[in-house]
Order: C-alpha cells, then structure tokens, then sequence
C-alpha cells in the first residue's frame, strides 16, 4: 500500500485515493459530534423537475377556467415534451446535438412548449366572449401552431437520439396523433394550410440562425424565438395579399413590418460578410447604402400600404396630437440620456481600474429602474404612443446590434468595447441580446393586449393588470430578485443559486406595484380577484427561480396568460 501511495505521488495523479495517499500523516483530531451528512447525490433537487412542476401547474391553472377541445391535447403535450426535454438535455451534455445551443442552461423545452398553445387559449376565449369571430379562429390557429412547432422540435431530438428512446417515441406518437386529430376537427382547409406555412417558416428560419448565431439560444428558446418570428412573418405575408381585407388600428402593423425588415436586414449582411470583411469603409459605406434602401425603398411604401399614407406624415401627425406626447416624449428622451450616462460612467470605471471589470448585478439592474420608469407613466397616460416608441426602439436596438456584431465602421468597435462591459452568462453567442431580451419582455403584454377582444380596451377583474405583466414579471419581480437575493440572501432554493429571501420579496414589492398601479390608473378594477393575482404573481416568481432560460421573455408571457383568465 506505502508503494503504491508512493507512486501516485510521484505521478501527481489527483484522486481521492491519491489526494489521501499523499497528505502528510497527522494525529486524529479529537472527537466531535457528527453533524447530518449531505444528501447524496441521488436524493438532489433537478431545477428542471421543479421548473416543469411550476408550469404543470400554470397549465392546471389555466384548464380551470378555460377547457375545450384543445385542452387535453396541451396536456397530452406537456406530458411528451417532459420526457422529450430530458432526451434534449442528455443530446446538450453529450454534446450531441446538431447545433451549438447555449451552455450553462437546460434545453427549455417544456416552459416554452406551452406558452404558445396556452396563449391561443386564452385569447380565443376572450375574443369567444367578445363575439370576434375573426380573432378567434386566428387564436385557435394559434393554439394550433404552437403545438405543431413543439412537437416538430420533438420529432428531431427523437431523430437524433441513439439509442432510439422507444418509450418516449411511443408517448411522442400518442400526443401527436391527438393533435392531429383536434386539427382535423376544428381548424377548416385554409386554417390548416396557414400552420403548415407557419411550420415551413419556422423550419428554415431555425437552419439558418442557429446555424450563425451558435450558443446563442437554448431548444426551448430557439423554439420561443423563432416560433414567434414565423407566425409574424407569415400574417404579414397573408395580409399583404389581401389588402382589401386589412383593417384595424395603424398601430399595430408597425411591429411585423419592423421585425421582417431586422430579419431581412441582419440574414442578409450575415450571408454576404461569409465572404467579404465587414471591418473596412466600402464594406460599411455599402451596409449603410444598403440600410437606407430597405428602410426607405421597401418598409415604407410597405407600411403604407397597410395605413393609407406616408409613414413618417402619419407619425408626424400621431406624434403631435396632443401635449401629453410631446412631454412624454421629452421624458423618455431625458431617460435614454440618463441610461448612455450609466454606460459611460461604468466604461470610464472600467479604464481606470482593471481590464476585467465587470458590471454587477446590481449595476444591471439600474437598466430594469429606467425603463420601469419609462413604461409606468406610458401605460398610465398614452398606450398607443407607448406602443410605437417600443416598436422603435426595437428597430434602433437591433440596428446598433447589427453594426456592433458585423463592427461597421464608425462606431461598430466603440459599441463593442462599451458593450462588453454588461455581459453576463446569457451572452455566450456572438450577438449581445440581454437589452433586446429587456426591451421585448417589458414590451411584450402591450403588443399583445387584446384590443378587438377587450371590451373599450379594457379586461374586467385581473385583466386590468394584463398590459402592465411586463413591468411586474420583469421590471419590478426579477430586479428585486436579483438585487436583494445577492446582497441580503442566505436559503438558496434546492438545486439553484436563487434564494427565497430574493423570491419573497419579489412577490411583496409585485403586490406592492399593484396597488401602486390601482392609485394612479383608474381604468384597473379588480374585481375581488386579489387571491388570483397573489397566485400568479407566486407562481411566475417561482418560475424565474428554478428557470434557466431567457426570463425577460418566459415571465412576462406566462403572467400575461394567467392575468387573462
């Protein structure tokens, strides 16, 4: 025994067995009482469990104040994609799959399974109670298409998989054939024909951005993602060659030309710069050029077509209505100011002392306070505005993320140095999204609110705090989370570094913002439905603990959903 301890010491083997070998000889220490032993490793809290346990029971939640024919065929969903997602999450450790997905993360699949198909859901029975037979047959299209795009992405981790998991292909079979079955039933020809549409989008859109953006996303954030892409590129392909047909508020085509010109604008510029460098002036003068005849040759006489007029007379107009909008619009520019101050500040920080500073939580959450700041008063006072201020700065975000990414010339190597600074474990593709991921889920309940649906634009009960899901899930939850989780925290949740000293409370200053928002926005009344919101609000906290996934996206879509029933 003495050799071979010698040995393993002069080999430098560092085992159990060599680390114990090796160690100088000691007396014993006197005894002490025997505290509990640690848990083995096969008694462990998986955070996936516990994630998908908080969704079964959104899923619960919502099948008790909506069931239909689609009901059980989400259920029969979310049972294939808890079995699919551990197939995934083996693929992503083997490192099997056959894109490169974000590390440090599970695969995602059954939280963003669901948010579509129970987004349908809801909304069908709002526009069912409302008597909008259009926007109810589109919310069952829905329903449809998310479930079909879940099952997709199940179909190919099943594909890839050796040994082939029969028992999960089996439960895959039966959920897919109940799917099939309800389509069937329920949507006609044409509807079916749009979600096959929506399916082929999705397809090679998923071939060519995770093929250029790898480690970007995770499966479940792929499908989330690219999902919602799809289903926006397809409406406005729809509406675009039915114009006689299109009607409705200006407003709300503003977001689907915006994200088909960004798509165009980046898959583009991503295919040509494979073969010419990106860095030099031609290169850069040629992307401006080029900018400059989409936005001006293309989206505008595009937007127009849906408005009736020129887009940039009818903003004019929109903009100058009142004096609300302008002071608003001074207030928000006060804000942007405010915010370019932060960075600067932080990046002057950084040059002063060392190279690998790093911005804190905390720092980064001063972003989540300003546009808490921006979107409260918005909500409050002008939507609409609210609405196309969003939708811009959209644009503008993803224009400086495409001149930073591809380093056009002048500023494309100043964004990158300035923007460094920021990134935390999310940013580990080559594009920096965590403020898109900030601006879209603050943004998302507004784009989303069921106008034709709602009744004067407003939903009785919780629905009133629909709009504002953005701002509790996001804005108010997660950012006194993080900045009292990671200075007062102590009890971490099993199996995660969240602590519920940080989940707790997020809950109290969410039920807080509520009141807050009852005082000053007299179209909320809630109705008794205090027990619900609480609820939500704790489910959707407990959901932003053990999820791995992009929470500025999931948070504010499921407590959207939960405040609609």
């Amino acid at each position: 025994m003495k050799n071979s301890c010698h040995m393993m010491c002069q080999r430098e083997e560092v085992t159990e067995e060599g680390l114990q070998c090796c160690r100088p000889s000691v007396p014993d220490p006197p005894s002490l009482p025997l505290s509990s032993p640690p848990p083995p490793a096969a008694m462990q809290i998986n955070p996936a469990y516990v994630e998908s346990a908080v969704v079964l029971a959104m899923v619960l939640c919502v099948h008790t104040a909506v069931w239909n024919q689609h009901s059980w065929c989400i259920v029969a969903l979310f049972i294939q994609a808890f079995y699919v997602q551990h197939k995934w999450d083996r693929l992503l450790r083997a490192g099997g799959a056959v894109f490169q997905f974000r590390p440090s993360a599970n695969s995602g699949i059954v939280p963003a399974s669901m948010v579509m198909p129970l987004l349908g859901l809801v909304l069908k029975e709002k526009c069912s109670a409302s008597g909008n037979v259009y926007f109810e047959r589109f919310s069952m299209v829905v329903t449809i298409t998310g479930m079909m795009l879940a099952l997709f992405l199940s179909l190919i981790a099943l594909g890839i998989t050796r040994p082939v998991p029969t028992n999960t292909c089996v439960i895959a079979g039966m959920a897919g054939s109940a799917i099939l079955y309800t389509t069937k039933q329920t949507l006609t020809v044409s509807e079916v024909i749009e979600v096959l549409e929506v399916l082929l989008i999705f397809v090679y859109l998923s071939l060519i951005v995770l093929y250029l953006l790898p480690r970007s996303f995770t499966p479940g954030e792929a499908l989330l993602i690219v999902g919602g892409i799809s289903l926006i590129v397809n409406q406005l392909i729809k509406r675009s060659l039915n114009l006689a047909e299109v009607k409705g508020d200006p407003v709300n085509y503003f977001l689907p030309v915006i994200v088909v010109g960004s798509l165009l604008l980046g898959v583009f510029f991503a295919l040509l710069f494979c073969f010419m460098e990106s860095e030099t002036w031609v290169s850069s003068l040629f992307f401006h050029m080029m900018t400059a005849v989409l936005g001006l040759g293309i989206l505008m006489p595009w937007l127009s077509l849906f408005i009736g007029r020129h887009p940039l007379m009818w903003l004019l107009d929109f903009v100058t209505l009142n004096d609300r909008r302008l002071c608003l619009l001074g207030y928000w520019l006060f804000l942007v100011a405010v915010a370019t101050c932060v960075v600067l500040h932080q990046n002057y920080q950084r040059q002063s002392g060392s190279k690998k500073h790093q911005a804190s939580t905390i720092v980064r959450k001063y972003f989540h306070l300003i546009v808490v700041a921006t979107y409260v008063p918005g909500l409050i006072y002008d939507r609409q505005l609210l609405h196309v201020a969003s939708v811009g700065c959209l644009a503008v975000f993803l224009f400086l993320e495409y001149v930073r990414y591809f380093r056009i010339m002048p500023f494309g190597q100043l964004l990158r140095q300035l923007l460094t600074l920021f990134l935390d474990e999310r940013d580990s593709g080559p594009l920096i999204l965590t403020h898109v991921y900030l601006l879209i889920g603050m943004s998302l309940p507004l784009w989303l609110f069921p106008g034709p649906c709602a009744p004067h634009g407003v939903l009785p009960g919780a629905g009133g705090l629909v709009p504002y899901a953005g701002v509790l899930a996001v804005g108010v939850g997660d950012t006194v989370a993080s900045i009292f989780g990671s200075t007062m925290g102590e009890i971490r949740w099993p199996g995660t570094k969240k602590t519920m000293e940080g989940t707790a409370t997020s809950i109290f200053a969410q039920i807080i913002a509520v009141a807050m928002f009852l005082i000053f926005d007299g179209s909320i009344n809630l109705n008794s439905t205090y027990s619900w919101i609480v609820g939500s609000i704790s489910l959707v906290a407990m959901l932003e603990a053990y999820t791995s996934q992009i929470d500025n996206l999931l948070l504010p879509l499921y407590l959207f959903i939960l405040l609609q029933l």
